[in-house]
C-alpha cells in the first residue's frame, strides 16, 4: 500500500485489520464494535470480514470485558478491548489496576498479559456527561501499564501495531476530537519506537510539549507565534508512560523554556511530572519556570461551556508570552 492521506479513524481501522490478518490470536472486543462498527465507526466492517468469534460484541459491562480479556490473554490470545467512551472505563478500573497491571510482577515474570485497551478520550465533541474525560494520568501513575496517544494517522496506525505486538498491557488513548483529521500514512514505513517523542516543528525560543489532541493546537500556536517573530519548537510526546524525558531535555537545553499542554486538568496531571523532572534535569538551562496549560480542576462541564474549559490557542499563547517575558 503506497502512502496516502487517511483520517485517524481510517488509520486505526486499517491497523486493526492488519493485526487480525497477521495473527489469528488477535481478538477485538467491546460494546457495539461488531455489527455497528463502533459508535465512531472505528471497527467498521471488521466483524463482517473476520467473523463474530474474532470481533466480539460484548454486554455493557466494562469490568467483565477487561476481565474476560485478561483470561483470554492468559490463554495465549492478544485481545484488543474498546472502551466506548473515556468516562466508561471506571467500572473496569479495578480489573486494570489490580489484575492487568500487576500480574506480570505477581508471577515473577512468568505470565504476560498482551492486552490493548483502546479508549477514545478528550472533549470538544459536544457530548453529555461521562463522554469527554481525559483520565490518562490515572493510568500513567500505575506501574505495569504503558500509556500512549497518537496525534496523526501514521502514529495511529503504527503505534497500535506496536501496542498489539507488545507483551505488556497498553492503554491506547485515541483523541476523538481529531478522529477525522487527515494526514499521510505509509503502511510500509519503518515505525519509530513506541515510547519515543518526536519533534514536529523545529524552533529556538521555547519548547511546547503536547500529546494526542493538543499537538495540533500547539502547532497552530507555533504558527501564530511565528508571525510575531517567535520561534517555538513543538514536541509530540506520544507516550505518557514511559515518558521520553531525554527528548524533552534535549529540546529544553536548546530553547531554555518549556510549556506543557494537555486537555486533562493541570492539577496532578502529566505536565506536573514533566515539569518536576525537567526542572531537576535542566535547572541551569532554564530561562523561565516550566509552565503548564490544561483543563481546570473541576468536573467536565456541559458541552455549552467546554470551550471555556478546554485549553485553546489563546491560553497556550498566553503561557508562551509569560515564559518569554522572564
Amino acid at each position: 500500500m503506497a502512502a496516502e492521506k487517511l483520517s485517524i479513524v481510517k488509520a486505526i481501522n486499517a491497523s486493526l485489520r492488519t493485526a487480525l490478518e497477521n495473527d489469528p490470536k488477535v481478538l477485538i472486543m467491546g460494546e457495539d464494535v461488531g455489527k455497528l462498527g463502533g459508535v465512531f465507526r472505528v471497527t467498521d466492517g471488521l466483524q463482517k470480514d473476520f467473523g463474530e468469534e474474532r470481533v466480539i460484541d460484548t454486554p455493557l459491562a466494562e469490568s467483565g470485558i477487561v476481565g474476560t480479556a485478561i483470561g483470554l490473554a492468559l490463554r495465549g490470545y492478544r485481545p484488543v478491548v474498546e472502551i466506548q467512551f473515556d468516562g466508561f472505563v471506571f467500572p473496569a478500573y479495578d480489573q486494570i489496576v489490580t489484575q492487568l497491571a500487576k500480574m506480570h510482577a505477581r508471577a515473577l515474570g512468568k505470565i504476560k498479559l498482551p492486552v490493548v485497551i483502546r479508549i477514545p478520550y478528550g472533549g470538544a465533541i459536544g457530548a453529555v456527561e461521562h463522554h469527554s474525560e481525559s483520565p490518562e494520568a490515572l493510568f500513567a501513575h500505575v506501574a505495569g501499564l504503558k500509556c500512549v496517544s497518537p496525534s496523526n494517522a501514521s502514529d495511529a496506525y503504527w503505534m497500535l501495531q506496536q501496542a498489539i505486538q507488545s507483551d505488556d498491557p497498553v492503554i491506547y488513548f485515541e483523541p476523538k476530537r481529531r478522529y477525522h483529521d487527515k494526514s499521510e500514512l505509509d503502511t510500509e514505513a519503518i515505525p519509530g519506537p513506541l515510547h519515543g517523542a518526536r519533534t514536529v516543528r523545529e524552533g529556538g525560543d521555547l519548547t511546547l510539549v503536547a500529546y494526542g489532541p493538543m499537538v495540533k493546537t500547539c502547532l497552530e500556536a507555533a504558527a501564530a507565534a511565528a508571525e510575531e517573530g517567535k520561534s517555538l519548537e513543538v514536541l509530540d510526546l506520544r507516550s505518557m508512560s514511559p515518558i521520553d524525558f531525554d527528548a524533552i531535555q534535549a529540546s529544553v537545553e536548546k530553547t531554555g523554556r518549556l510549556v506543557v499542554v494537555h486537555e486533562a486538568p493541570v492539577f496532578l496531571g502529566t505536565g506536573s511530572e514533566i515539569a518536576a523532572r525537567i526542572t531537576e534535569r535542566c535547572f541551569y538551562h532554564l530561562e523561565a519556570p516550566v509552565l503548564r496549560v490544561g483543563g481546570y480542576h473541576a468536573p467536565y462541564p456541559p458541552s455549552r461551556l467546554e470551550d471555556e474549559y478546554l485549553p485553546g490557542l489563546d491560553r497556550v499563547l498566553d503561557a508562551v508570552d509569560r515564559a518569554l517575558a522572564y
